[in-house]
């Protein structure tokens, strides 16, 4: 009895004493779990610490700049999440006679933070010079207070150039808005001194972007947007209550397309000269007899002269004119749009009146230089008011093709990803991207005299190729290798090609200005890299060819595909010359080339346009080297009619009487097409079914890009021209029959055009 007793307490111990270990790792493993969220918790508020918002500061001086300004303030202020936005306002804003134009930037719902009175009147060149030294003692308080991640500026303005001086100098970073134009003014000058001092830049135009990268700005920060103006006028500029507008400012009897808009600013380079432009202006206005909306010239030094001719000339009291010193944005949108002219020497006329093909004429030498649509008329010489009545009857009434130069509406979104890619941990100290210097030699005639040239090279399937060529398309020296078949091989041998081409040049006077390579395969130009290449080069896919060469040459590189390398070099050295869209089709071993469309090259999305070899003329044909079948390249390459002729040979029936083949001798294209020569029909119907077949692709090509003009590349190119041009005319539309094919008059192609890309600074390049 007490032995089973003592059982029973051993029994209920035991159980007592696994339910509190259980229970003991149950609360364990709880604390583990708790202690565990508590770490996550704390590394999620570190994260997100670190990820702090991005503190914008939007300055803007005038007008003018806020309606490029106020598309990216709102799109700042629709993302708090990510953006802390603060708005300073200075210049003309705060001046009476020029609007108190602060007030609308108010109305948009904008907290202005700061509000800097910085205009010294006068308007006259030392008012402009004093006045940025007024906003030069201003500026740093303000800076420091608000301590902005990113400053955004504006354009050219000379209140611009004292915030971009501050910023730089307080160690702030610089977002600068439409850098890199051209307008022929003292505005070119503040606009590229405020280019330097920038960190980042956001341009409008391709050429504005490649005149960044020729002033030595880093390739990498800078972001080809669009004009953000854009944005908002494109989508706003069908508007129905347009009519109601017009009237509100010129009259209930004014009808659309029957009044002016005229704009006038002084040149501050040449103040009188404009001024008389400015009253050439009004009286051929007031000659004309149409209604006219003028507003009053900006603050630069010259407006109060021009305002004082107005008054003279009593335009404000005239019955014909209505003189504002400002309109809205959105409401000078619509009354731009519906204009029957634009007159004056404003951006806007050479800019965003382009986008409604609004006819414009464009007085005097401020807007020199700037990129325009087929809608303005410029008046350089604007001497006499005859010239400029005789400006307006060309121009009054008409409509041309809207313009999109300067923007296709998405500047906005492409601004603010580019202001989330902002490192603000990377250094702040600019680099320039500097051409390479040569050491300081003394000055002789061998110096003076020395050759711009280009290395370019062609890996091609057989051989690794590698010259010097001039600037006028001139191979100085060239250099052959046979193409290894191993990746490292084909690369060491490359690079000591290319070392000694460079050290050759020197005594051949040469100065190399950068590398063009021109491959096979499918290549990312803006990469440099060959993604897929043709079974002809071996181990040559996902291989970046631009870093290992830049990095031993120390020179600039592009890369390209062969096809798109041909075709670069018929725009700049053969028949494509001054030839705004052709086509050009390599015919050698395979078939490829290059589409030339509005004097640029067509890449495509994915890098693959242009591949007429695999445009399939057919759905059961031979198979292609791509796997598919039907394509032009397994009917009309070199390497089909070789297939082709070995058929024939293998069956006895390709030698006649007069051909001379040896019978140790390898089966080739030629054979066949002597043999055709010879009078072998079988041969002949090879040579018809593959002229017939790379003609209806180019005919496809034709109905798709629309091209002026079809030249054939290499070594089949003869063979090829008339019966494709035959062709054409039997199965093209009619308004493609008259398309012309000729064959090019270049040796070498491959590596003109891989020269071309250096010679050309051809870089392409896209955010």
């Amino acid at each position: 009895m007490l032995a089973q007793t003592l059982r029973g307490a051993t029994v209920v111990a035991t159980n007592t004493m696994h339910l509190t270990t259980r229970k003991a790792q149950e609360l364990y493993y709880l604390r583990m779990q708790r202690a565990k969220e508590k770490l996550d918790k704390t590394k999620m508020e570190d994260k997100n610490q670190c990820q702090r918002k991005l503190r914008v500061c939007v300055a803007t001086c005038n007008r003018a700049d806020y309606s490029k300004l106020a598309p990216i303030m709102f799109g700042i202020k629709k993302q708090p999440e990510e953006f802390d936005l603060e708005v300073m306002v200075l210049g003309s804003h705060l001046i009476d006679d020029y609007g108190n134009t602060f007030r609308m930037i108010e109305q948009d719902d904008f907290d202005i933070g700061s509000k800097l009175h910085t205009i010294v009147r006068g308007e006259d060149e030392a008012a402009m010079v004093e006045s940025v030294g007024l906003a030069l003692v201003k500026l740093p308080d303000v800076l420091q207070r608000l301590r902005p991640d990113i400053l955004v500026v504006h354009g050219d303005r000379f209140d611009a150039l004292a915030l971009a001086t501050a910023a730089a100098l307080m160690n702030i970073r610089i977002l600068h808005l439409e850098g890199g134009e051209v307008s022929g003014t003292i505005d070119d000058s503040i606009r590229h001194s405020i280019t330097k001092l920038a960190h980042y830049h956001a341009c409008c135009t391709r050429r504005a972007e490649q005149h960044l990268i020729a002033m030595c700005e880093d390739h990498s920060r800078i972001l080809l947007a669009g004009c953000p103006s854009y944005d908002k006028l494109l989508s706003s500029n069908h508007r129905d209550d347009y009519m109601d507008i017009i009237r509100s400012w010129l009259g209930d009897k004014v009808q659309e397309r029957d009044y002016i808009v005229a704009l006038q600013h002084p040149v501050t380079t040449d103040i009188q000269h404009s001024i008389k432009i400015y009253g050439l202006m009004l009286d051929a206005l007031i000659s004309f007899n149409k209604k006219t909306l003028i507003l009053f010239p900006n603050i630069d030094a010259g407006s109060k002269e021009m305002v004082r001719v107005m008054r003279k000339k009593g335009i404000e009291q005239h019955p014909n004119f209505r003189a504002v010193k400002h309109i809205p944005f959105e409401q000078f949108i619509q009354l731009v749009s519906h204009a029957g002219c634009m007159i004056g020497n404003s951006s806007c006329g050479v800019r965003e009146a382009g986008a409604f093909g609004t006819p414009v004429i464009n007085l005097g030498t401020r807007q020199t230089g700037r990129e325009t649509g087929e809608n303005v008329l410029h008046v350089r010489d604007a001497d006499t008011q005859n010239k400029v009545y005789h400006a307006l009857e060309l121009q009054f009434g008409k409509r041309y093709p809207c313009s999109k130069i300067y923007g296709d509406g998405n500047a906005v979104p492409r601004i603010l990803k580019f202001l989330r890619t902002i490192d603000l941990d990377e250094p702040l100290q600019k680099t320039f991207c500097f051409p390479i210097v040569k050491d300081s030699i003394s000055q002789d005639i061998d110096h003076i005299l020395e050759t711009q040239s280009a290395l370019a090279i062609d890996l091609g399937g057989t051989n690794l190729r590698v010259a010097i060529v001039s600037m006028r398309g001139k191979i100085v020296k060239k250099y052959t290798q046979p193409n290894p078949k191993k990746y490292e091989d084909r690369m060491q041998l490359m690079l000591k090609m290319c070392t000694d081409a460079t050290r050759d040049a020197v005594s051949l006077n040469c100065r190399v200005l950068g590398v063009g390579v021109s491959t096979g395969g499918r290549v990312n130009p803006q990469e440099g890299v060959v993604l897929h290449s043709t079974k002809l080069i071996e181990e040559w896919s996902s291989v970046d060819l631009r870093t290992p060469i830049a990095d031993v040459l120390q020179l600039p590189v592009w890369v390209d595909n062969d096809g798109n390398c041909a075709a670069l070099a018929e725009k700049k050295f053969g028949h494509g010359k001054g030839v705004e869209n052709f086509v050009t089709v390599i015919t050698g071993t395979g078939i490829g080339g290059g589409i030339i469309h509005q004097n640029e090259l067509v890449h495509g999305s994915t890098f693959c346009a242009a591949e007429l070899g695999h445009i399939m003329v057919s759905l059961e044909g031979p198979q292609c080297s791509c796997g598919s079948r039907g394509c032009i390249e397994a009917y009309a390459s070199g390497m089909a009619l070789q297939k082709e002729a070995k058929r024939l040979h293998d069956e006895d029936r390709l030698n006649v009487d007069g051909m001379d083949m040896k019978l140790t001798e390898p089966i080739t294209a030629a054979h066949l097409i002597n043999a055709a020569k010879l009078g072998n029909c079988e041969a002949d119907a090879v040579l018809n079914k593959a002229s017939t077949a790379l003609g209806v692709g180019i005919v496809n090509m034709l109905h798709i890009v629309n091209p002026s003009l079809v030249i054939l590349s290499g070594i089949l190119a003869s063979l090829y021209q008339a019966p494709v041009q035959h062709i054409i005319s039997e199965r093209a539309l009619v308004s493609a029959k008259n398309i012309k094919v000729v064959t090019s008059e270049l040796e070498e192609p491959a590596l003109l055009g891989a020269a071309s890309m250096v010679l050309d600074y051809a870089t392409r390049r896209t955010y």
